[in-house]
């Protein structure tokens, strides 16, 4: 296995209805690894899992196409907001057990690391917000929490 170096991110309250989220240290260039977070996988179908945590989870096998597990991230993974279009894509890597993130476009130091919860495969961005109705949960706004 490869390195695992902590990475130049933090967590931070956003000032939004989203609460907490993590923030980049540091510019990262289109491409570049934000943050590899190994996994834990669990032999299960997603809403076999406890509700608080498949709000947490990945399907492994939407990632990799191998079998149907879940991935619970470590690190900073399972905590990264969700944007459509995100500024990170991510993948599954088989032969680390780790989930890689990558920035999409240039993310500035202080902006929001996000995914997208939707994106088939760990993309960018996509049509529609499938993984909230699939939760049956409403996609928080990005305003001030106090508006």
């Amino acid at each position: 296995m490869n390195k695992v170096l902590p990475p130049s991110i933090h967590v931070a309250l956003t000032g939004t209805a989203r609460g907490r989220g993590v923030f980049a240290g540091k510019v990262f260039q289109p491409g570049e690894v934000v943050e590899v977070s190994p996994v834990v996988l669990v032999d299960c179908k997603h809403f076999d899992l406890p509700v608080e945590i498949t709000h947490y989870a990945f399907s492994w096998q939407g990632l990799t196409g191998g079998a149907s597990l879940q991935a619970l991230a470590l690190g900073y993974g399972s905590l990264y907001n969700h944007a459509n279009p995100a500024n990170m894509v991510y993948r599954g890597d088989v032969e680390n057990n780790a989930i890689v993130f990558l920035a999409a476009r240039r993310i500035e130091a202080g902006e929001e690391l996000t995914i997208n919860y939707s994106a088939p495969g760990g993309g960018a961005a996509c049509e529609g917000e499938r993984w909230f109705a699939q939760h049956d949960v409403q996609p928080c706004p990005d305003t001030p929490a106090d508006s």
